[in-house]
């Protein structure tokens, strides 16, 4: 697997003597190939340990129970997660990385003679939407953060709703690029396999990105233009393992809090997703709770997106716009009753919604579902900041921070790294 390392704002270069030389990877039609095909696995790997574990110890939906320094500096929270933590400098450090290769195939895939057509209007698409999964994350856990890497120049920051915004940028010149050239075959076959469909992984980032930015109508008509049918996942095996599995299951490195980690009002009783994502095993007085959903083995799949967080986005936004209450209503409900067909097996198997149809009480059930459908998927940080739930230093209950500190070593290296956010 060709993975090149980013040199920008980190300094994470190593060197590897039996690997291609950069000119070879970055000029020939098979070195792009391979390193669009390693972008993905990065993510799918590292990219998902470091963005779905660490902001789930921050947003309360795991308890970290490995006694490592980085851990419990996580679980702490607050004022006690230092700059100096590694976890965090693996999380910027990662997302650095998967920009950088996104990058060097945006930048060099077009000179490649041997790349046309739907091979290469795919191939720069790919590469947009991974670059916009690694600044969307950034957003979602920092700040400010830096719009691209560098091999030779110091990074700026800037907000991170500028983060968001040029996200949304490549996500949709990718659409319209598809659009101008669609997709071949041999796109699918070389790079994507057939697990990845990529114009519905595209919109389904774009609405979560819209959604994310307050841009409603966007995510309303991004995710009204995902096939609901659609079920694209990553795909594990024994030398490439799910990195859900490897840190709960193997490493045993995290626990799930009881209820998704809600507080009692907002956790439904009889919601079936908590035995589809938590195993919980009772010996005598003592409670153990592991990790299952989509941690189930070494070779389970991870979802790409779950297509019922199509349906809350188009909640979340008609409620946001002042829209259509009813329709919240009706997409909220699709979610709750489900029993089966979801293509991943996630069925809430709950009654109809019976309580007060008003904006401020559907944003709380749209929440309560999101927490539920979506759980450790990297997205409850962001979700807990966006609908306000409770917090303050002295209120670490349902998160233990809004944003996290720049890395040491990111300082170190940058001078244009802003000032850490307080808490």
């Amino acid at each position: 697997m060709l993975l090149l390392l980013c040199a920008g704002s980190c300094k994470l270069d190593t060197i590897n003597p039996n690997a291609p030389d950069e000119a070879d990877v970055l000029t020939t039609r098979e070195g792009i190939i391979g390193l669009s095909i390693g972008m993905r696995q990065f993510y799918a790997t590292n990219g998902i340990a470091s963005s779905y574990f660490y902001p789930a110890v921050t947003a309360r939906e795991i308890q970290g129970v490995a006694t490592f320094t980085n851990t419990l500096e996580l679980e702490a929270g607050g004022t006690a997660l230092p700059t100096a933590n590694g976890n965090i400098l693996t999380l910027w450090s990662d997302m650095q990385r998967l920009m950088s290769m996104s990058q060097d195939v945006i930048d060099n895939a077009p000179n490649v003679t041997t790349l046309t057509g739907g091979l290469l209007s795919g191939t720069l698409a790919n590469a947009k939407l991974f670059k916009a999964i690694a600044l969307g994350t950034l957003a979602a856990n920092f700040e400010q953060a830096n719009l691209s890497t560098s091999k030779t120049e110091k990074v700026t920051f800037v907000p991170r709703q500028q983060v968001l915004a040029e996200a949304i940028r490549l996500l949709d010149e990718a659409i319209a690029g598809l659009a101008t050239t669609p997709l071949t075959p041999d796109f699918n076959t070389l790079i994507a396999g057939p697990r990845f469909d990529l114009k519905n992984i595209l919109y389904a980032f774009n609405a979560r990105y819209n959604l994310y930015a307050g841009n409603y109508a966007a995510a309303l008509s991004n995710a009204n233009l995902v096939d609901p049918a659609s079920a694209s996942a990553f795909e594990y095996n024994a030398q490439s393992v799910n990195p859900i599995w490897n840190t709960s299951a193997n490493l045993r490195y995290y626990s799930p809090r009881a209820a998704f980690g809600l507080p009692a009002e907002l956790f439904e009783a009889g919601d079936r997703r908590q035995a589809f994502y938590i195993n919980t095993t009772t010996s005598g007085t003592t409670t153990t709770r592991t990790i299952g959903g989509f941690g189930g083995s070494q070779a389970s799949m991870i979802p790409v997106y779950l297509p019922d967080e199509m349906k809350l986005i188009k909640a979340e936004a008609l409620l946001r716009s002042n829209g259509d209450i009813n329709a919240a209503l009706t997409e909220i409900n699709l979610v709750r009753t489900q029993t089966s067909g979801d293509p991943f097996g996630v069925n809430a198997g709950l009654p109809a919604y019976s309580g007060a149809v008003t904006q401020p009480a559907l944003l709380v059930e749209v929440y309560k579902q999101r927490s539920a459908e979506l759980y450790l998927s990297g997205q409850r940080l962001e979700d807990s900041r966006r609908f306000n739930r409770p917090f303050s230093p002295t209120n670490l209950v349902e998160r233990n921070r809004n944003f996290y500190p720049y890395p040491d070593q990111e300082r170190v290296n940058n001078p244009n790294t802003p000032p850490d956010p307080a808490i």
